[in-house]
């Protein structure tokens, strides 16, 4: 272990490597990678994800690559071939509700059965976790979310808000320093997402190179297209104990078709929150209707009026207009 600016410990002891070191293996020893996949859980973890997530087939195959990269290193020290420990550091790049989070979690849980973390917890913060509000204060904030993230993954997401170049006596660039100065000593120990736009990214990453060298995996994750947002809207629905007729699930689609187009779509978030009011507007149909009378299918069925009611759909809210929400 590094050592350990700031008071981060551990908090468990490390192991006794001399108790716990595996027998090197002869040069024309084979090695079973299939096996050593099952045993890790990698394609458990790589299942959940592909489960969890619909599309982002780039995202998937990168996080599938680092894996497979993380096991041969793991398979070669079994040779005795020594090597520094990989750099794990990552930019997270894309709009609102593409799965950075998710695909975070499931990294961290990755990484611990690999070996590479101890506990393989999510940690996810914002700038307002880090940076305090006057002098003295930004150190303890900063320093007690590294503690709490110690052995799993720290998750910055708007990571750019910590530096504000319009600002030469804002407190972000002081947790900007403990953070690399911990990503480098800690490194073992530690493994920290930073995540928002590209492009606010890239000038953050300009304005902080000593960041930027430490960052090892880019990944970008896209926009769903409309085909997979109708089915993670479906998949929602599901998840709900709900279905949608097939004049539903027909007017669905003419929602998304306008909604993406429209300012503060937020991908799988917006879904989410068309799919509560579909439900909002479902509840209110049964209650107000002339029978009062209801069977299971009526409770569970969204029909069309309830995705047609939004907002999006009416004659001021063409594309470019803004809608904030379903």
């Amino acid at each position: 272990m590094s050592g350990a600016p700031f008071g981060f410990r551990p908090d468990q002891p490390e192991p006794d490597t001399d108790e716990e070191a595996t027998e090197q293996l002869p040069a024309d020893a084979v090695v079973d990678l299939a096996a050593a996949r099952r045993e890790a859980g990698i394609d458990e973890v790589l299942e959940r994800l592909d489960t969890e997530l619909v599309g982002l087939a780039p995202v998937k195959t990168r996080i599938a690559e680092i894996a497979a990269l993380l096991l041969v290193d793991r398979m070669r020290e079994r040779y005795g071939i020594a090597a520094p420990r990989p750099t794990l550091h990552m930019c997270f790049t894309g709009n609102p509700g593409t799965g950075k989070t998710t695909v975070a979690l499931r990294m961290a849980d990755l990484l611990h059965r690999l070996g590479y973390l101890r506990r393989g917890h999510l940690v996810s913060v914002t700038r307002d976790d880090l940076v305090g509000e006057y002098v003295g204060h930004t150190a303890p904030k900063t320093k007690d979310v590294i503690k709490r993230a110690m052995g799993g993954v720290l998750f910055i997401d708007e990571a750019y808000y910590l530096y504000k170049a319009e600002n030469d006596r804002d407190y972000g660039s002081e947790s900007i320093e403990i953070l690399l100065q911990v990503m480098e000593a800690h490194r073992d120990d530690l493994v920290v997402v930073l995540a928002g736009y590209a492009d606010k990214m890239d000038t953050f990453f300009a304005a902080n190179p000593g960041m930027q060298s430490r960052i090892a995996h880019h990944i970008t994750f896209p926009d769903y297209t409309v085909d997979e947002l109708e089915e993670i809207a479906v998949l929602m629905t599901d998840g709900l104990h709900y279905r949608l007729s097939d004049e539903a699930r027909e007017a669905l689609r003419r929602y998304l078709d306008r909604r993406v187009g429209q300012p503060w779509f937020a991908n799988a978030r917006s879904v989410r929150n068309a799919v509560e009011r579909a439900r909002l507007r479902q509840a209110r149909r049964l209650v107000e209707q002339d029978d009062p009378r209801v069977d299971l299918a009526a409770l569970t069925t969204i029909e069309a009026p309830d995705l047609l009611a939004s907002r999006v759909f009416r004659e001021d809210a063409e594309p470019g207009a803004t809608v904030r929400s379903a």
